[in-house]
């Protein structure tokens, strides 16, 4: 190849560069170039998901227009289903979930359509702990149940907490509100009634069910009705362990014994005898079911619940109530919702026949039989006495202190009265002690009798006055973790004396003490120190009976570990007994001189040696020198054997 083809060849290769470069497109062509091209893209992409949209849409018409045809058949199915399951209770298979409210000055109660039962009871001068602003709810609707079994002509068995309730009355007068609930059939005029009465200023509500005409749609044979009653306690103090003690299911029998559950563990029990009241209580307040015609065959089933569910208890009782078809009998209940108050409670009894008492009073638990009987004829009327005329619960746990310290004065003279004869007898019991050794106890015993047998000491003398204050102190320790007026009231820094008044908390319980240390409990187990290390003090204690003296030291800080959950007010009680205590203790002390009290027992055993002895008295010596006669020739005969 020549030179002047290679320059050809390179002429050619420039002009078509340059060409190309003359052509190219600038930034901006390139730029709107780009543009067209991704509005093409997207134009593409929107026109395919019309398409796709438009075929969904096509389809669902179709489908429809497919069902269309079909609805009227779906509805008269349904309605062959309900009226094939619910027989001529149809009309009440499907309804509105609505409640009627009826109240009073003390409680709201609403009424559900859905079963025509109570599902929220609210006490309105109560409120729960920690909170200020709602009034106190027993139960709330998913925490409750009432329910009634139906058999209808058909033989279906249907529960009246699936059926609809049409409230079709409503009255109020200054006395009473009335609620009616109905609950519709298929037949002309056959229906039956829950008809809800409560009266002003009360806790009472009647509940009676009324059938018309309910042999046209239920069961020829039926007699009776089966009943569920379902209730959760809701936690409503601070104090849960106390709560849990004294929430339980409690019943009374018509013959008016009454009868409860465990309170600790889960419990059963199946009743054959007919029933007048069944309650749901916890520690101050109770719902409770009262049938005026008893209930009969019942089931009662009680369990705890876990701490965190914020529920104490679940109750649960199945039973049956007589039921009359026609109507001329009516099945009637009361309820009662409010407070555990021995008085309000009681009040229920007033002007009835003995056969006719509802023994509701039973529900606060006062102790022992005799424990009790103090509680109802001294404390209570005294308390009652005291709040009645306004005072501060302080000066009425006071005053309530000072007048038990009163009556049971003569007992605790009597009391440190012996102590005192024994303590002046010391020296010369320790002389006998040195005069007969240990081998020797039967003598000794026989001269230390002797020794009060003419000084006119008995033994037992300080333990007799101790006897008849032990009950009160038991009244009082059942009384103060029941009674519901301490609930909400506070002193100083205790907010609530029903429950305990924590002043520091901790996380991680400690055993037998729990998670909080409560200073009522703290100064009441200091005041207890301080009265022992007194009774020590002004006691001659036997050297050998060290063990006993740090006994009486270890009691009260027994009481600390016992107390710490006790109510506030107890503890308060408790505090201001022991000081009284210690302020008699001394004054007795102070007022009783040991030479005098000695120099006055050794002139009434000059009197007594002096006068002939008593028959009884003559008896006993008799006894012990036989005694002593036998215990010689014992003595004698193994003397020989031995020999």
């Amino acid at each position: 190849m020549d030179k002047n083809t290679w320059i050809g060849f390179l002429l050619i290769a420039a002009i078509i560069v340059g060409f190309s470069m003359l052509n190219r497109p600038s930034a901006e062509e390139m730029a709107e170039r780009q543009r067209i091209q991704d509005s093409i893209r997207v134009a593409q992409q929107l026109e395919a998901e019309a398409q796709q949209l438009s075929a969904e849409i096509s389809a669902q018409v179709q489908e429809e227009n497919q069902s269309a045809g079909s609805v009227v058949e779906t509805q008269q199915a349904l309605q062959d289903r309900i009226a094939a399951t619910y027989g001529a209770f149809a009309p009440a298979a499907q309804g509105e979930e609505r409640t009627t409210v009826l109240e009073n000055s003390k409680i709201r109660l609403h009424i559900a359509n859905r079963g025509g039962r109570i599902e929220r009871a609210e006490l309105k001068e109560y409120k729960a702990y920690g909170d200020t602003v709602n009034p106190l709810c027993l139960f709330r609707s998913d925490e409750a149940s009432l329910a009634f079994t139906l058999i209808t002509a058909n033989n279906r068995i249907l529960s009246t907490d699936q059926l609809y309730f049409v409230p079709v009355a409503e009255g109020q007068t200054e006395e009473k509100q009335t609620v009616t609930m109905r609950l519709l059939t298929t037949g002309e005029d056959a229906y039956i009634d829950f008809i809800y009465t409560l009266m002003q200023d009360d806790y009472l509500v009647d509940f009676v069910i009324v059938p018309h005409n309910a042999q046209m749609v239920l069961a020829q044979n039926v007699n009776s009705l089966e009943m569920r009653w379902r209730q959760l306690i809701p936690q409503q103090e601070r104090g849960r362990k106390f709560e849990e003690r004294y929430a339980r299911l409690q019943y009374m029998l018509t013959g008016g014994d009454m009868e409860e559950l465990s309170e600790q563990k889960h419990d059963t029990k199946r009743e054959t005898a007919r029933i007048r009241w069944i309650g749901y209580k916890d520690q101050f307040f109770s719902t409770v079911l009262i049938a005026d015609n008893a209930l009969t065959s019942a089931e009662f089933e009680s369990a705890p619940m876990d701490s965190y569910s914020g529920y104490v208890k679940q109750y649960d009782t199945k039973a049956s109530v007589d039921f009359d078809l026609t109507g001329q009998n009516t099945t009637a209940f009361r309820w009662y919702f409010g407070p555990n108050h021995y008085n309000t409670l009681k009040a229920y009894d007033n002007d009835l026949p003995d056969e006719q008492k509802l023994h509701l009073k039973e529900l606060v638990p006062l102790g022992w039989k005799i424990v009790s009987w103090i509680n109802k004829i001294l404390v209570i009327p005294m308390f009652d006495i005291f709040m009645g005329w306004k005072l501060h619960i302080g000066i009425v746990i006071l005053l309530l202190t000072l007048v038990i310290k009163i009556i049971i004065l003569p007992f605790v003279f009597a009391s440190y009265r012996s102590s005192a004869k024994m303590r002046v007898l010391k020296p010369q019991i320790d002389e006998i002690n040195a005069k007969y050794p240990a081998e020797k106890m039967q003598e000794r015993q026989q001269a230390v009798m002797a020794l009060y047998s003419r000084a006119g000491v008995s033994p037992m003398s300080g333990c007799l006055p101790m006897l008849f204050q032990f009950p009160v102190l038991m009244a009082m320790f059942w009384f103060f973790p029941t009674a519901i007026e301490l609930r909400g009231q506070s002193l100083w820094w205790a907010e609530d004396l029903s429950t305990y008044d924590a002043i520091l908390t901790w996380s991680t319980p400690i055993p037998l003490f729990g998670d909080h240390l409560s200073l009522f409990c703290l100064i009441m187990t200091v005041a207890n120190f301080g009265y022992t290390f007194i009774t020590m003090q002004q006691q001659n204690t036997d050297p050998n009976m060290k063990f006993m003296k740090w006994m009486m030291y270890l009691m009260p800080l027994m009481f600390l570990f016992i107390f710490n959950d006790y109510a506030a007010g107890l503890s308060f009680y408790y505090t201001i007994s022991l000081g009284i205590t210690i302020l008699q203790t001394m004054i007795f002390r102070w007022s009783v001189d040991d030479k005098k009290l000695l120099a006055q027992m050794e002139e009434n055993a000059k009197k007594r040696a002096s006068k002939p002895k008593s028959g009884l008295m003559a008896r006993l010596e008799k006894m012990q020198q036989e005694q002593q006669r036998l215990a010689r020739e014992q003595a004698k005969q193994q003397a020989k054997k031995y020999r």
